[in-house]
């Protein structure tokens, strides 16, 4: 399959939200990452439930990439209005009841998503091939656009690759953390399918989106 594209909404301008959402969809983007922050399992806060919720109303053909970066994400669902076609991404590390956690995006008839951050090994994610759509590596220290990729990554990335490869099971690699036009090339070789592009590459000062998300596309085809 061909590489997707999930723009980052943090990145984007704060101002004009609607209009930048409008812009992608119509130029045939996949998907739209949501990146939601408890200021607790990471030190920031982003976008807030309400906003993510109001998304829906403006999206006519992209999919939700909601990235729940918080404990207990199950207590943000409703609040999102979670449903049918969001890919859902929790955290290993942050959540402790993750077969309930994953059943219960699933009976909302969105996709879950096992997200792992640099620090934790890719052998975790073997336990949750059954019960889980795609797995979500960060490359990148969650928490804040912009940081630096973390040194591993690549062979992470690999590692992932090749365990979802040797389960037999049809499952999607998202990549997030320095999604650059000089990195992601790399991240595709070694495996990814969707990639979160924010800062380092779509949303960098002074280019224009339309003309990013070709550059972007090509890259990643």
């Amino acid at each position: 399959m061909r590489g997707l594209l999930s723009p980052s909404l943090m990145c984007a301008d704060v101002l004009n939200l609607e209009h930048e959402l409008t812009v992608l969809d119509n130029l045939g983007v996949e998907y739209i990452h949501l990146d939601f922050m408890d200021n607790h399992f990471v030190p920031n806060i982003t976008l807030d439930t309400g906003l993510i919720k109001a998304t829906k109303t403006v999206l006519r053909h992209m999919r939700r990439d909601i990235h729940i970066m918080a404990f207990h994400p199950e207590q943000y669902f409703d609040r999102m209005e979670i449903g049918e076609g969001d890919i859902v991404s929790v955290h290993y590390e942050a959540c402790d009841n993750l077969e309930e956690v994953m059943a219960d995006i699933r009976s909302r008839g969105a996709s879950p998503f096992l997200a792992i951050s640099p620090d934790t090994d890719a052998d975790v994610i073997k336990d949750y091939f059954d019960i889980i759509d795609g797995v979500l590596v960060m490359t990148v220290y969650p928490g804040f656009a912009g940081r630096p990729i973390v040194p591993g990554s690549f062979e992470k990335l690999t590692a992932v690759r090749k365990l979802i490869d040797e389960s037999g099971r049809d499952l999607l690699m998202e990549v997030d953390g320095h999604v650059s036009w000089d990195l992601c090339q790399r991240m595709r070789a070694c495996g990814a399918d969707i990639f979160v592009a924010g800062s380092s590459s779509l949303y960098q000062k002074g280019l224009d989106i339309v003309e990013a998300v070709e550059k972007m596309s090509e890259l990643v085809k």
